[in-house]
């Protein structure tokens, strides 16, 4: 892709395309997808009763995915979870390893993020009322993996893990949302003017 190409949007494109190709740059927007994460994962606010907090980390998976595409979402949280894993104390309030509580939200993010992404190719970060069912989806998806994993990991009943690990968060992946839907779609608007 030639950086005359890149400037223009088109169909099939996520934002990172827009960028001149090349295998430094994937490297690179895959590293700084996973630190994104791990950075925004350390922004984290204790909710009363429950073992997870509510973090910037699910936001930051969702925008990693809708950013650099499927391919390069999936690749970026798959290095933040293995990192991770491996000792890196980069996961909610500085933690590490898995099988955790909240474990089962960043495989749920990995799975979020890929979603996203293939989404975002399609267009989905575009419009306002798109990148809304976009994010919901990326969050349901999260929760999906993540609710049932606090159930498992803490002998909880499904119900109970719904109520501290579901419930409560709710209102803040609605904030997150609507920030995206301001982001997304202006960037997209942003760089339609420049091209």
């Amino acid at each position: 892709m030639s950086t005359a190409s890149a400037a223009a949007p088109r169909t099939g494109s996520v934002l990172a395309d827009l960028l001149p190709a090349s295998r430094t740059k994937d490297i690179a927007l895959v590293v700084g997808g996973a630190a994104l994460t791990g950075l925004a994962a350390q922004i984290a606010v204790p909710v009363p009763g429950s073992p997870v907090p509510v973090t910037g980390q699910t936001f930051a998976a969702l925008l990693v995915g809708a950013g650099l595409g499927a391919g390069r979402g999936f690749l970026s949280l798959a290095l933040y979870a293995l990192v991770g894993m491996a000792g890196m104390p980069w996961f909610a309030n500085g933690t590490s390893g898995a099988g955790g509580a909240s474990f089962g939200y960043v495989l749920g993010m990995l799975l979020a993020s890929t979603v996203v992404g293939a989404l975002a190719r399609r267009g989905a970060d575009r419009s306002v009322p798109r990148t809304a069912g976009t994010m919901v989806l990326g969050s349901a998806i999260i929760y999906a993996v993540g609710v049932p994993y606090l159930a498992a990991s803490t002998g909880m009943s499904l119900t109970a893990a719904v109520a501290v690990g579901l419930t409560p968060f709710l209102l803040g992946d609605a904030l997150k949302a609507a920030l995206a839907m301001g982001l997304l779609p202006a960037a997209w608007k942003l760089i339609g003017r420049k091209g």
